[in-house]
Order: structure tokens, then sequence, then C-alpha cells
């Protein structure tokens, strides 16, 4: 069996760890995507066995459209001879994701898109004059024509049947890559916090790290977390012997962290936060060892990967009602609040006036859940199933849902 996966955009940890899960079981595993410079995306590949094919977009407007016309001619000859081959589409909205729809239509590849968030309501609002634009005049057909929707939360899979689409939704959740069990002594979080900054309880200068890593965008709800910890301040926090501090790690989107620091300096907040950059690669794990408690204050997640890496570090997690992540409150390991900065707030207040004890203790059941539930490899066996009863080479599994 083979799978011919098509993304228009860098390569984002599902994409990889995906792709590497399925590798693992055999599966001939081929991923397609633009290139935009050296700088950017080749950087993170697939690893080998998987065969990478990047299509050069270097022109600043191939960039700005996202589109290459040697795109599609690629994508045709890698789906040739379609037999035994599923065409998996991540993403949405993009030439490239059109294209994927008109080449498994020539081909009659069976083809199964994953939206990767992209449809719930509050990504479907943003910009949304331009979406709803392209919605009535291509993506709602060429959704209808897929063979299989993908999700990665029952939450998520809901969305998609609220937009009318009925064909069958393969719920399989992302997977994560544990951690190596060591812990190094310096971390990109120590380089950028006062030299006192220590992880040991009983000192009185001891600083403690609320960290949010991922994309400064929007959606992300940053906004509403600058907000919630000025009120977490005027109320107090953490005790007389013990300071807190919010760490930000990610990349800048759109200029939206110039809008983030706006609202912090407005609530004179400057001490309290810290923007350390993106981070990737093992100085990721590094960061989230180095934190005590996660917060992900997203507006809408499909599933949040960062959920399950800060679990899998052994950190309680705060997010918010936008993310698929009940099983915070159920496993005893984090917070699932209403979106917004008063429901952060009283999350932020109540997890950091836990002991450090009882938040190491919601740390190692979350580091179970994941164990249990969420490893790469759990989810390409999953997949796998799906591939399989889409070739007609077995019975449909269990994580597909039918409207009979």
């Amino acid at each position: 069996m083979a799978a011919e996966g098509a993304v228009g955009r860098c390569f984002g940890p599902s994409v990889l760890g995906s792709s590497g899960g399925l590798a693992e079981q055999a599966v001939e595993v081929g991923v397609l995507a633009l290139s935009y410079g050296a700088q950017n995306c080749e950087l993170m590949i697939p690893p080998e066995p998987v065969r990478t094919t990047f299509v050069p977009c270097r022109s600043a407007l191939a960039r700005r459209l996202k589109w290459s016309r040697a795109f599609s001619p690629t994508l045709l000859k890698h789906c040739q001879p379609a037999t035994d081959l599923v065409l998996h589409d991540n993403g949405i909205w993009l030439p490239t994701n059109h294209a994927a729809a008109r080449v498994a239509r020539q081909t009659g590849a069976p083809r199964i898109v994953s939206t990767r968030g992209m449809l719930t309501k509050w990504a479907f609002q943003y910009r949304g004059q331009k979406k709803r634009l392209a919605w009535w005049l291509y993506q709602r057909r060429d959704l209808q024509q897929a063979k299989v929707l993908h999700a990665t939360s029952h939450q998520e899979a809901a969305e998609f049947r609220e937009l009318k689409l009925t064909q069958p939704i393969a719920v399989v959740p992302n997977g994560v890559t544990l951690p190596p069990p060591h812990q190094p002594a310096d971390s990109p979080i120590h380089r950028f916090t006062e030299p006192a900054y220590h992880r040991t309880p009983d000192a009185p200068t001891h600083r403690r790290t609320v960290l949010f890593l991922g994309r400064i965008h929007p959606i992300k709800g940053l906004l509403n977390l600058v907000e919630a910890w000025a009120e977490v301040k005027r109320s107090g926090v953490g005790g007389q012997r013990s300071m807190w501090q919010v760490v930000i790690a990610g990349q800048d989107e759109n200029g939206h962290k110039a809008e983030v620091e706006a609202a912090i300096r407005e609530r004179q907040l400057q001490q309290d936060f810290r923007f350390v950059g993106a981070i990737d690669g093992p100085a990721k794990w590094d960061v989230y060892r180095s934190a005590n408690l996660f917060v992900l204050p997203s507006h809408t997640e499909n599933f949040g990967l960062v959920v399950a890496e800060a679990l899998a570090c052994g950190l309680p997690v705060i997010t918010t009602r936008g993310t698929p992540w009940e099983e915070l409150v159920t496993r005893g390991c984090g917070w699932w609040t209403q979106i917004g900065a008063e429901p952060l707030a009283r999350a932020l207040r109540e997890a950091t006036t836990l002991t450090d004890a009882e938040r190491q203790e919601m740390g190692r059941r979350g580091r179970r859940l994941v164990a249990d539930n969420y490893t790469w490899p759990a989810a390409a066996q999953k997949m796998l199933a799906v591939y399989r009863w889409m070739l007609g080479q077995g019975e449909r599994p269990g994580c597909v849902s039918v409207i009979r």
C-alpha cells in the first residue's frame, strides 16, 4: 500500500509524526509540498524512509498566492498508477488543496482530507469574507467529493456534520513523541530569565513558569491570557515566597506579537512576560521541562498537539473548551475552562496556588494519559486501518462513523 500526502504549507508536527508513524507500519509514504526557500520548509522534513518532494515556489507572487504551476503535474505523476494508493490531503483553502481534489478526480485515487482545524467556527470566521467566497466557489465541492474526512476529535467531527458534510468521518487523534527521560541542566527558558531562577521549591528566589508554546496568532487567545494574568496579579498569586512568570515561545504571525506586547505594557506586566521566539527540536522538550504549568488559551483547536506534548513532559495543563481536552478534568491532570479572560484567571489562580507536589502529581497523571492513548504508533495503526477500508481491503474500523 502507498499513501501520498499532498500539503501546500510548511510541515507541522502532525504531518511529520503521522508520515513517520505510517512508514514504521511498512506503508510506502510520499509527501509533496511547496518550497518557499531554504530558510523554511526544507529544514523540517519527515524522516526516512518517507519520500519527500518539494516543488519550488520562489517568486514573490508565487509565495503570496502559495501556488506553483508545477504542483499539479508533479502530484499527478506521483499518483499514477492510482491502484493501491490513498491520497491524503492536509489542510484546506489553498490552491494546492484544490489541486489535490482535481488530481483525485482525474486518477480515481481515494482521497481523505485532514482539515487540521480549519473548519472550526472561529477559523471559518477569521478573514471570513474570502473563505465564504472560496467555500461556494470550490471548497465545499472539494470536501464533498472526498471519500473520507479526517477529524482529530469528536468535537471536530460534529462541526463537519454541522456544515452538512455527509461522507464517512474517521476520528483519529494526533499523536505525540514521548520525550526522552533526562532533563538537561540548561534550557532556553533559563537563558531568558534571571540567573537566580531555580527549580528548588524551598528557594525564596525561585521563579516558577507558566508556559505558552505555539503560534503568536489571534486564534491562540493570548490577549485573554494577558487580561487573565492581570486579574491574577491584582488578587495576588503564588504566595509571598514564590513569584511566577509567563513565557511565550513561538513565532509571530501577521504582527500579532506587537498587539500582545501592547496589552502587556498597558497593564504594566512587562516584568511578568518573556518572549523567547520559536523553539523546536530537542530544545522544545527542554522548554516544557523548565516550566511548572502549561497554558493554551485558544479560541479553537482541532486537537491541540502542544497539550499532549506538555502532558507528556509531566506538566499540568490549562486550556479552553475550544479544544477537545475534557480528559484534563476527567483524568485529573488540568483545567478545561470556558473561553475568556475571567474563567482563565480562575484556573490560573487555582493552579498557581497549588503546591509543587500537587502540580507534579497532576503532571504524572497527564503523562500516563498520553502514554496510554496519544502516541504516533497508535495513531498510525488507526489511520492504516482507515486506508485499508478506503481501498476495500478491510472492514470499516470503529473510528469511522457513517450516516445511515
